[in-house]
């Protein structure tokens, strides 16, 4: 299985950034894509997930500013962030789970600077 991450980048206060991730190599659905994120110092944290019946989960620090979405039939996972602050600055990562087994993407960058 292999995780795809894009969308990362610099972005100013108050801006917007979509995430994207591809998963291929699995001859099944996920039940649960997501996104995590780690920044310097801090342990990894949900952002947020969705399950293959797109019931959603979000992190106390995101909700209402980030909202994500999955296509089934691509096995892709986006997350649109906006109103993004300073403190969402971090390493964003894909993740995909299917029973007990747990995948990851490699990260993306997101930096919210002026």
């Amino acid at each position: 299985v292999q995780l795809v991450e894009s969308g990362g980048g610099l972005v100013q206060p108050g801006g917007s950034l979509r995430l994207s991730c591809a998963a291929s190599g699995s001859n099944s659905r996920f039940n649960v894509m997501g996104w995590y994120r780690q920044a310097p110092g801090k342990q990894r944290e949900l952002v947020a997930d969705i399950s293959s019946g797109g019931s959603t989960n979000y992190g106390d620090s995101v909700k209402g500013r980030f909202t994500i979405a999955r296509d089934n039939a691509k096995d892709t996972v986006y997350l649109q962030m906006n109103s993004l602050k300073p403190e969402d600055t971090a390493v964003y990562y894909c993740s995909a789970r299917k029973f007990l087994a747990m995948y990851w993407g490699q990260g993306t960058q997101v930096t919210v600077s002026s």
